[in-house]
């Protein structure tokens, strides 16, 4: 990012504007350095950066002051400064009054591979996510929209130990893969017993209407199955039914944010930041966050307890329907030191390109 332009963004938030000028210089060269090294910055490679202007021992001064108020820190004794979490939201939030404008090509690249073409409005979605892993160098999400469409086929898959695939296939296409823990004991033949029993059952009733009416069956021991198979219709049935929303997360380019780490405990936090999506749980809070404000939102390391001990940072952007309710979100996570200016207007004007096919 040009220096002026930073300059301009730090000016435009409110959080620097109580810093003097002589602040607000050293914090830019700091937080610049970081975005495009990663590597702490010293005093006297800033004094050399602002020419005659400041000496190595005041801008140790300034830079202490702005560790004091929590806007840097120093990872190593004796070391340069880099910006904590608190400046970079300072940062992005100046970026988020002052967004930048994607080229043409760029967006015409976007519109082109998020185009229907064709292709059913998953396949789209998946697109969508791998388009944002590209553009950005980092990992894609998309979180579908929850499908209230008729049911066509619901199958179980033996994975071995003890786990199954659940591939539910709906009426207009969607097709969501969940995997469940079996019970103890359960013969292989109960996985072709319970995928015929529910497809039989299923007659072009949605996942809720589908679980209520074998569920009652169940109850009144009426499905002709032994508990353990019950057990396994019902598990596989829940990981759809109920709730308000909460469509499958669709991630791509996982492989970039493992780049930059180098240390065995860093791709440990990035396994655990992978395992963590996996859960339902957590697509759910995802788009409770989105849901909190309109637009773009950015959640910077530990503001968001998925990314707290990841290092890594997401941009997040609804997408609405014709009711202008929100039924999906998609985003990149990268690392902290992301290149935040190109990537929130990716995500701003993907997020309202998929939004605009559902209208």
């Amino acid at each position: 990012m040009e220096s002026v332009q930073f300059y301009f963004i730090l000016m435009a938030t409110p959080g620097i504007k109580t810093l003097d000028e002589r602040s607000r210089t050293v914090f830019q060269h700091i937080v610049d350095s970081f975005l495009a090294s990663g590597e702490p910055i010293g005093s006297q490679t800033i004094s050399k950066l602002m020419g005659a202007n400041l000496s190595s021992a005041s801008i140790r001064s300034v830079m202490a002051a702005l560790e004091d108020i929590g806007l840097l820190y120093s990872p190593h004794t004796s070391s340069g400064r880099l910006p904590t979490d608190l400046g970079l939201r300072i940062f992005v939030d100046g970026l988020l009054e002052i967004r930048g404008d994607l080229s043409k090509d760029e967006m015409s690249g976007i519109e082109e591979r998020c185009s229907l073409n064709g292709r059913s409005f998953p396949k789209v979605l998946e697109e969508a996510s791998s388009a944002l892993s590209g553009l950005s160098e980092c990992a894609g999400l998309v979180i579908s929209p929850k499908t209230d469409a008729p049911l066509r086929q619901l199958e179980f898959v033996p994975l071995g130990d003890r786990r199954s695939l659940v591939v539910m296939v709906s009426d207009t296409g969607i097709v969501e893969n969940r995997v469940i823990n079996l019970p103890v004991g359960l013969p292989a033949s109960a996985l072709v017993q319970a995928t015929n029993y529910i497809n039989t059952r299923l007659s072009n009733s949605t996942v809720d209407e589908a679980r209520a009416k074998i569920l009652q069956e169940i109850k009144e021991q009426r499905t002709e199955l032994d508990n353990l198979t019950n057990k396994v219709v019902a598990d596989g049935l829940a990981l759809w039914a109920g709730g308000e929303y909460g469509g499958s997360l669709i991630l791509r380019g996982q492989s970039n944010l493992l780049q930059e780490v180098d240390a065995i405990e860093g791709l440990e936090r990035i396994r655990m930041l992978f395992d963590a999506l996996e859960r339902r749980e957590s697509v759910l809070n995802l788009l409770d966050a989105t849901r909190e404000a309109e637009g773009v939102q950015i959640f910077i390391g530990s503001e968001n307890h998925l990314f707290e001990h990841s290092g890594c940072s997401m941009i997040i952007a609804p997408y609405h329907d014709e009711k202008r309710q929100v039924v999906g979100a998609l985003g990149v996570i990268g690392p902290v030191r992301m290149n935040y200016a190109k990537i929130i207007s990716v995500v701003d004007y993907t997020s309202k390109l998929i939004g605009k096919m559902l209208d």
